[in-house]
C-alpha cells in the first residue's frame, strides 16, 4: 500500500482528495493536515510514502514545508498540488526538492498514476507538464544553475549517461526512454539513478532544469 498524507487548507479539496484515492486499492490516506506548519509533526506520526501538499496556505505555504521536509532523514516524495501551471512558487518548490506538481483539475486516474510513478521513483511530470514549467522558466529568466556550472556537471556523464539525461529532459517516463534508446527498463532506471547521482541533485525535474541550463554544446 502507498500511504498518502493530503496537506490542503481547503476541507473540501481535502474531502474530495480523499474519495477519490479511497477509491484506489493500492493508496491509503493516512492523514490530512490543513497547513504548512503541521506537516512535519504528521509525517513523523503517520509515516505517508507521499505527501499530496497546496502550493498557497494561510500559515506555512507549501514551498517552505516541502524544504522542511526535504531536509530531513528519509523525507517522503512531495507532490504540489495548484490551481496554476506556470506558478513562480511551483519552480521553487521544485527546485527545493518537490517530486512534481499536479493541477487540481487533473483528472482522477492521473493522480492515482502520478502518486504510483512518484512512490516508485518514475518519472514524475508528464512530458506537457515538464515542457511547459521549462518555456516558463526560459520565458521568466529566472536565475537557475549558471550555464557554465550546468556544462561542467553534464560534462562528466558518460555519452550513454547524457543521452538518458535528455530524454529525462525531454519529460520522457523510463519506458519510454527504454523504447526510444533501445534498452531495458532497468538498465534506464540505473541510468537515471547514476545521472541525479552524478549531478548532484534531487530528482528527475532538476536533471531536466540542468538540461535547460546548459549550453547546445553542453546538453548535446
Amino acid at each position: 500500500m502507498i500511504r498518502v498524507m493530503l496537506v490542503d487548507d481547503d476541507p473540501l479539496v481535502r474531502s474530495g482528495l480523499r474519495m477519490l484515492l479511497g477509491g484506489a486499492p493500492e493508496i491509503e490516506v493516512v492523514a490530512e493536515v490543513e497547513d504548512g506548519d503541521g506537516v512535519l509533526a504528521a509525517v513523523d506520526r503517520h509515516r505517508p510514502h507521499v505527501v499530496l501538499m497546496d502550493v498557497r496556505m494561510a500559515r506555512l505555504d507549501g514551498v517552505s514545508a516541502a524544504a522542511l521536509l526535504a531536509r530531513q532523514p528519509s523525507p517522503p516524495k512531495v507532490l504540489m498540488l495548484t490551481t496554476f501551471d506556470a506558478d513562480d512558487l511551483v519552480l521553487r518548490a521544485l527546485r527545493a526538492g518537490a517530486a512534481g506538481f499536479l493541477l487540481k483539475d487533473t483528472p482522477p486516474a492521473e493522480i492515482v498514476r502520478a502518486i504510483e510513478l512518484v512512490d516508485a521513483g518514475d518519472s514524475m511530470l508528464s512530458p506537457a507538464v515538464t515542457r511547459r514549467l521549462i518555456d516558463f522558466v526560459a520565458a521568466e529568466g529566472e536565475a537557475g544553475t549558471p550555464r557554465d556550472d550546468a556544462d561542467r556537471l553534464l560534462a562528466a556523464l558518460s555519452p550513454r549517461e547524457l543521452e538518458v539525461a535528455r530524454a529525462v529532459g525531454r519529460g520522457l517516463a523510463n519506458a519510454e526512454i527504454s523504447a526510444e534508446l533501445h534498452l531495458s527498463v532497468a538498465t534506464v532506471k540505473a541510468h537515471v539513478s547514476k545521472v541525479i547521482e552524478k549531478l548532484g541533485v534531487e530528482n528527475r525535474v532538476q536533471v531536466a532544469l540542468l538540461i535547460r541550463d546548459a549550453s547546445p554544446a553542453g546538453a548535446a
